[in-house]
């Protein structure tokens, strides 16, 4: 059942046969894949207008890596993405998703203008999803074994399609209690986070498992680490699995897609949105 409605701020999108781009923008010196490109606020901000001109629909700011590396102090996340997030709204017609597991980060975010909560952790953090419902934000909930920031090298599960599934609904259920709709809950089955390359290949074909809870779903497989390793190449050559990666997901009904090569995955979710819309009047009729 693929979810057809998502919340972004104070619009409710149809996304029934509509793709949505979301394009990774990281104020992190040390990210896997920009390497701190984007750091500085003038660099961030000419990558921001490019993305627009590419055809983003959603920013997706950070600054934390996800994975191990230097300490970084609740005000020094505040002071990266903060400041970024103002400028974005001041400056672009677009929604903008925060990617943070702290909710003071979250509730400056949200005040800020951001109106998506991109939680890696899987709220971990008690008050993230009280934050969320005091500004009527929309969450990502992502399926982590361990937590952020922990290397996770030998992640064992009894059953991973079973367990991440019976997570990421239990995440949905603890949002529902928060106050949020079904329209405000997107779920991401967070490959590479605590899983093999071998693992997140298995989740990113169950896809369409994660799809019949009824939420919007998420692809974050950019670049990933997963689609390095399986088919042997560097960071900086995943571009065409990368966007491949997306058209096989809008296929099996995510709808959000978390990239960094926004104007490839853009022609694609064009390409897509028209033959699913075809095939839906088709079936229902005009």
């Amino acid at each position: 059942m693929t979810a057809n409605s998502l919340r972004l701020g104070g619009e409710v999108l149809d996304i029934t046969c509509r793709p949505l781009v979301m394009a990774i923008i990281n104020r992190t010196p040390d990210s896997f894949s920009e390497k701190g490109k984007y750091f500085s606020l003038d660099k961030f901000m000419a990558r921001a207008q490019e993305v627009v001109l590419e055809g983003a629909d959603i920013f997706d700011v950070g600054g934390v890596k996800a994975g191990p590396g230097p300490a970084v102090t609740e005000q020094e996340e505040m002071d990266r993405v903060v400041p970024a997030i103002e400028k974005l709204v001041a400056n672009f017609d677009l929604p903008v998703s925060v990617d943070t597991w702290n909710a003071n980060v979250a509730r400056e975010s949200f005040k800020a203008g951001a109106c998506i909560g991109n939680d890696i952790s899987g709220f971990q953090d008690p008050h993230y999803l009280t934050v969320a419902g005091e500004f009527e934000a929309t969450v990502v909930a992502t399926h982590i074994r361990l937590a952020p920031r922990v290397a996770d090298p030998d992640p064992q599960y009894d059953d991973l399609k079973g367990d991440v599934i019976s997570k990421l609904q239990g995440l949905a259920d603890l949002a529902h209690r928060a106050g949020l709709g079904r329209e405000q809950v997107i779920l991401d089955a967070g490959l590479d986070l605590g899983k093999t390359s071998a693992q997140s290949l298995e989740l990113f074909r169950a896809t369409g498992n994660l799809v019949d809870l009824g939420y919007p779903v998420l692809l974050s497989a950019s670049n990933k680490t997963f689609l390095g390793d399986l088919l042997g190449l560097d960071v900086d050559q995943r571009e065409d699995c990368s966007i491949a990666a997306c058209g096989l997901a809008v296929a099996s009904g995510a709808r959000i897609l978390r990239v960094h090569h926004v104007a490839g995955t853009r022609k694609v979710c064009d390409g897509l949105e028209m033959i699913l819309a075809k095939s839906k009047e088709l079936v229902e009729g005009p």
